[in-house]
């Protein structure tokens, strides 16, 4: 069984015990949480389509934390002027695993 959902304004191809990292949810580790934003879903060959989205399906999932991704460097400058901006951004996500999808 296979379903895409909509998380946080992305859209995710999640199957049932997957983990995925999506953007900063504001839940709590240990949380249990209902995604109800299904786009598609496939079970045994049937495919489902939402227009836009899929009536009465949802997709469970569990909260294994929050994290912080990889630290990416911008480098600004100006040639000739002196001008020179380094900044630094780390993307906070939150790990789920997907644990049911019922559709």
């Amino acid at each position: 069984m296979h379903a895409v959902v909509e998380i946080a304004g992305t859209q995710f191809a999640v199957s049932p015990k997957q983990t995925l990292k999506v953007p900063l949810l504001a839940k709590n580790a240990g949380d249990s949480i209902e995604f109800n934003n299904i786009l598609l879903a496939s079970d045994n060959g049937k495919i489902s389509l939402g227009a836009p989205f899929l009536s009465g399906s949802v997709v469970k999932a569990t909260v294994n934390g929050h994290e912080r991704g990889e630290k990416v460097l911008v480098f600004k400058k100006k040639r000739r002027k002196g001008y020179q901006k380094l900044n630094g951004h780390r993307q906070q996500y939150t790990s789920i695993t997907i644990t049911d999808i019922t559709i």
